[in-house]
């Protein structure tokens, strides 16, 4: 069992407003976090996590609208790594089957396909890799597919590195899984990033 984790605690300080609601391509209808769990689903997921901050109302009505599931994150000022340990924590706290692995994903990187998701989700069912991650031209990006065998590891990571210990680690256990979608590897931060790839100033979907 595959549960998704969308992370989406951070205060977007360099964009100046919300990131998990910015629009996602005039005309579409999406935030960024709706056009990642519309993906998402497309790819089979029923059980997507949306990590946020507890008094992050807008986008709790917003993962709410997507039928996806909000997790608080109460530490989320101690950085990403917070946000993936708060949804593990929720996967591990529930009743019934344990998942064996997680793909996350960072709500400001919207670009990844549904085509991605179905690449890394087959290499990972024919790999005995415990983390599997998606590249471009050799370049690291998103999503990253953690495997059971490294929870406890995540849980007892350097919150300053966050997962990146966790992936450095040990080369030999990590696959690189090649794609040739270039959305792997663009996140948006700053309202430039932003205008340069959309062509417009951010703005929220709603």
């Amino acid at each position: 069992m595959l549960a998704a984790i969308i992370l989406a605690a951070g205060q977007s300080t360099r964009m100046g407003q919300p990131k998990p609601l910015l629009r996602y391509k005039a005309g579409t209808g999406h935030s960024f976090v709706s056009r990642l769990v519309e993906v998402l689903k497309t790819s089979g997921f029923i059980e997507i996590l949306v990590v946020g901050r507890p008094d992050d109302d807008g986008l709790r009505a917003e993962v709410d609208r997507c039928a996806a599931t909000f997790i608080e994150n109460r530490r989320a000022d101690e950085g990403q790594l917070s946000s993936l340990l708060a949804a593990l924590t929720h996967l591990a706290a529930r009743d019934g089957t344990q998942v064996d692995a997680v793909l996350v994903t960072p709500v400001d990187a919207p670009l990844i396909s549904s085509a991605v998701v179905n690449r890394l989700m087959r290499a990972a069912a024919a790999s005995p890799a415990q983390i599997l991650r998606a590249t471009h031209a050799g370049k690291h990006g998103h999503p990253v597919i953690f495997r059971r065998s490294t929870f406890d590891e995540l849980y007892a990571a350097d919150p300053s590195v966050g997962a990146r210990a966790v992936v450095r680690a040990d080369p030999q256990r990590v696959e690189d899984v090649e794609v040739e979608d270039d959305g792997v590897t663009i996140d948006f931060d700053t309202p430039d990033e932003y205008r340069r790839y959309f062509g417009t100033p951010p703005s929220t979907s709603r």
